[in-house]
């Protein structure tokens, strides 16, 4: 049985991320949209207004939270207290998955706020596999990782990106968050196909995917989130649908964040892309 079956993840369709600039239109006129993911780090409190706002949100939209910090891949135990933490939001939220990246960020004593790849070794896989079951254990939840943009790679490296993510996957037994942006932004960097990327992704395993726009430096990408979806990155998205069929996906903008209608207008055309390919592959 598929992992998705088997955990019963639902199709929740287009969403976007749920950012301050918007706030207001939001929780107050409450526009049309599938549903919302939030940064998992902050609306981990126990009040205040960020939780308030939270609470509004919840009650109009299905919310699901991505956390940023985890750092699954660091060589340092996994900090409790965050997990702890989390928990609260998540049996808060009553999410059908929890997502971070697949990625490392901390040392001893030092926390690098940043998506950092892992060298692709077998040793690595069963590092994070581990440690990806204990974060399972301790959600109650289904969890997914999110492939990461990458800049550098390692000369320890024993396998492609897609090989790892794989087999992290398979032998953690979660979900994959596939970015499909980043999987153009890394091609390019580091110049693999992307297509072949997203052909080796365990189709059954992908719970959401990741829509977002980058900046084109010539020599190098830079995973931005910064514009428009870019029409490479909507060719990608097109084939991981055909591939995975009726998955989640979240729109993101980050950076330069347009008006409300922008970015509504950007995630119905993700919904227009990804109802046209699975009405075909229902035909």
């Amino acid at each position: 049985m598929s992992y998705r079956r088997r955990h019963r993840i639902p199709d929740l369709g287009v969403g976007v991320g749920f950012r301050i600039p918007h706030y207001a239109r939001v929780l107050d006129e409450r526009p049309p949209m599938d549903w919302f993911e939030v940064i998992s780090e902050n609306f981990m409190l126990a009040g205040g207004r960020p939780m308030e706002n939270l609470a509004r949100l919840q009650a109009a939209y299905r919310v699901v939270p991505h956390g940023v910090s985890l750092a699954i891949g660091s060589a340092e135990p996994l900090d409790e207290a965050y997990l702890a933490r989390l928990r609260v939001l998540v049996d808060r939220l009553d999410p059908p998955w929890v997502s971070d990246h697949l990625c490392w960020g901390r040392a001893p004593g030092l926390h690098l706020h940043d998506l950092l790849p892992l060298p692709y070794t077998r040793e690595v896989v069963a590092h994070v596999a581990g440690r990806v079951k204990h974060v399972q254990d301790v959600l109650g939840r289904p969890f997914a990782l999110e492939n990461v943009s990458s800049y550098m790679g390692y000369r320890a490296s024993t396998m492609p990106e897609w090989e790892f993510v794989a087999e992290v996957a398979e032998r953690a037994d979660c979900g994959l968050l596939l970015d499909c942006n980043n999987v153009y932004v890394s091609a390019r960097n580091h110049d693999f196909s992307p297509e072949i990327y997203i052909d080796a992704i365990p189709a059954d395993r992908v719970v959401q995917m990741h829509l977002a726009g980058h900046t084109d430096k010539g020599k190098y990408v830079l995973d931005t989130h910064s514009d428009h979806v870019r029409d490479e990155v909507w060719e990608l998205y097109r084939r991981a649908v055909r591939r995975c069929g009726a998955v989640a996906t979240l729109l993101e903008w980050d950076d330069d964040i347009p008006s409300w209608d922008v970015l509504a207008e950007e995630a119905a055309k993700a919904r227009v892309v990804r109802s046209e390919l699975l009405a075909e592959a229902a035909e």
